[in-house]
């Protein structure tokens, strides 16, 4: 397994990756992009994975110091979210184990929506959420302009990105921005027993459900009702229902094999 500088690595069968710049409040330079990829492709036969920071922040983003701008200069960001952020949040969606963002502290920026790009955030009260771009001219991207609609309509949506202003936790949690705010001390249980829960659940259906839910706003509901048949088809021959259906009536703890 590769050494990381930027992040924490736990392999199996609860993936842990933990953003490990905390002096920086783990915002992102090239490099911990380069190492998060890498982690990503490596999480192998994990039936759940944890995403979260180190320190007092999930994540504030882009490190502004790792593409710093001299008076006069130029950059070209759409180059940083092509080869960066594009791809981050396209493996987060895609990737078939579930994954829980455990958010500690500020998400802000990029850092906000790699959260929202997870499957399930779980988030400390003390946590605040904060769609900072407008504040250096920017738009949310990372996914942000996307998500934000979707999970709390455009007023709201709006409201956040234009003024910027941090979204606590809790009222997160009770516009449906996020799915849990929890009281501090006890974010590390609740993380834990999620996680515990998701890797003992059937992984294909899970895999099926993270897939279909991310992919449903392209369909109608005809669409939709066939993709549904075809999902149930498929993992009606699956091993694991044929599992999950026998401990039921049996009365007993069902084993998955993923198969």
């Amino acid at each position: 397994m590769a050494a990381y500088e930027n992040i924490q690595f736990e392999p199996g069968v609860i993936a842990r990756i933990t953003l490990n710049r905390p002096d920086r409040l783990n915002s992102f330079t090239r490099q911990m992009h380069d190492e998060l990829r890498d982690a990503l492709s490596s999480i192998g036969g994990a039936r759940v994975l944890v995403l979260t920071g180190a320190g007092r922040g999930f994540c504030a983003g882009q490190d502004l110091n790792d593409r710093a701008v001299a008076p006069g200069e130029t950059v070209d960001l759409g180059e940083t979210v092509e080869q960066s952020w594009n791809p981050l949040v396209r493996t987060l969606t895609s990737l078939p184990q579930p994954i829980i963002a455990r958010v500690n502290g500020v998400a802000a920026g990029a850092g906000a929506n790699i959260a929202l790009a997870c499957d399930i955030v779980v988030a400390a009260k003390s946590a605040k959420f904060i769609q900072s771009f407008s504040a250096i001219g920017l738009i949310p991207d990372s996914g942000g302009t996307w998500v934000l609609p979707r999970l709390v309509g455009q007023a709201r949506a709006l409201g956040l990105a234009l003024t910027g202003e941090p979204l606590p936790a809790e009222t997160a949690a009770e516009w449906g921005l996020i799915w849990k705010a929890v009281d501090d001390e006890a974010l590390d249980s609740e993380t834990d027993a999620l996680a515990a829960k998701l890797a003992s659940l059937p992984p294909l259906g899970l895999a099926a459900i993270k897939h279909m839910i991310r992919s449903s706003w392209r369909y109608s509901l005809e669409e939709e009702l066939d993709r549904q048949r075809d999902a149930m088809r498929r993992l009606g021959f699956t091993d694991d229902y044929r599992e999950g259906v026998a401990a039921f009536l049996e009365k007993r703890q069902a084993t998955f094999t993923g198969r």
